[in-house]
């Protein structure tokens, strides 16, 4: 048995450990474990009649003998990537592509290459290929077992906002962080009498927000899930800085955040692949608190910090834990599912629940939309993280 292993997508605290523990399980099976390199894309490059020399530099042999002490590294040893296989635009197809790439029913005008990363599984001859990623990188995962090769999901991510499963791989870490982080701002924001305007990670889930800033105690906490008035998020803020003895307000924001018009703010950069980077909200609050309401305001995006470093022992237990089922799930041939973490417990779910749009339980249970702050309206029957 050879089994394929990848990280797709942003990396987490946790890769690591569960690359080891699928590592540590095929050992034991005496199976052969290989690590593709930088995500769906490591597949993407790799070309079945060119240079084998060049083949090699995408993927790796992983030996558990080399591999002590990665599971208290952040990152991943194996690199990654935000990649799409089902839509490539023409640009971006290697030359040995040019003119054998299927149309993508996905995107029109890209162009589809799942049948040349199924060509690449073949000629490395891996049985089967665990893939662990967000959901992006998951639904292709699931196209794949949808073509009938074995594969296994494993969820990452620090929204914790995969369908199918309560936790992420990612996600404690990157709370511990956002509240610490938080909580050593306020010193600051306090010092100088201060709003402080702190931007986090969140595309599309404010669910990292929300709980940071509740664990925190956050005066304000903004989501993605509910646009704002900025009128009114300003005379909000500047209350909370009023009615403070200490004289200073913190409003968390994530930064997929929209104004009520609709709009989402962006950095006015697009990634490699054309997609609008977003990012910037916390400037464009600061600037309205300050120019038009001459507060003193700091901001502070926490960005990149939330998401490196050693992951914390919750997300240790769990990467280890979903590395382990892989293993188990092999070992009785069960093909096509998620490692999952449902009701408290370990479970397994269908791949493709990836497909399925999120039921968004946050502004019902967990949020005040009129006031811009968590509000735990039942925590009885709720998962540990709510």
């Amino acid at each position: 048995m050879k089994i394929g292993i990848l990280t797709s997508g942003g990396d987490v605290p946790g890769l690591n450990a569960c690359i080891k523990a699928i590592v540590s399980g095929a050992t034991n099976n005496d199976w052969t474990t290989v690590g593709i390199k930088r995500g769906w894309k490591g597949l993407f490059d790799y070309n079945p009649d060119g240079d084998p020399r060049q083949n090699e530099t995408l993927s790796r042999p992983l030996q558990l003998s080399e591999l002590r002490g990665i599971e208290n590294m952040g990152g991943t040893i194996l690199h990654t990537s935000r990649f799409n296989p089902v839509q490539i635009a023409a640009e971006f197809l290697p030359p040995f592509l040019k003119g054998k790439a299927t149309p993508s029913s996905f995107k029109e005008g890209h162009f589809d290459l799942t049948g040349h990363i199924l060509k690449v599984l073949d000629h490395m001859k891996i049985d089967v290929l665990i893939a662990i990623g967000g959901d992006g990188s998951l639904r292709f995962a699931s196209h794949l077992s949808k073509q009938g090769f074995p594969t296994i999901s494993i969820p990452k991510t620090m929204d914790n906002d995969v369908n199918g499963t309560d936790y992420c791989i990612g996600f404690s870490t990157c709370v511990t962080r956002c509240v610490d982080s938080i909580n050593k701002i306020k010193s600051t924001a306090a010092s100088h009498e201060r709003i402080a305007i702190i931007e986090l990670f969140g595309r599309h889930s404010g669910e990292p927000a929300l709980l940071s800033g509740h664990i925190a105690a956050a005066d304000r906490v903004l989501i993605p899930e509910v646009p704002i008035d900025i009128n009114h998020f300003n005379e909000l803020i500047i209350k909370d800085h009023k009615d403070n003895s200490e004289n200073y307000a913190i409003a968390v924001v994530a930064e997929g955040v929209t104004l009520k018009e609709g709009q989402n703010i962006y950095q006015g950069k697009k990634d490699q692949y054309g997609n609008d980077k977003l990012g910037g909200i916390g400037d464009i609050l600061y600037q309205e608190l300050r120019n038009n309401h001459h507060m003193s305001v700091l901001t502070q995006p926490l960005a990149y910090l939330l998401r490196s470093g050693e992951p914390d022992a919750l997300d240790k237990l769990v990467a280890l834990s979903f590395g382990t089922m892989a293993i188990q799930m092999i070992e009785k041939k069960i093909y096509g599912k998620m490692t999952a973490i449902k009701d408290g417990n370990y479970t397994v779910s269908d791949s493709d629940c990836v497909l399925i749009p999120q039921q968004n339980l946050i502004v019902s249970n967990l949020y005040d939309a009129e006031n811009y702050r968590p509000d735990i309206k039942n925590i009885l029957g709720r998962p540990m993280y709510l």
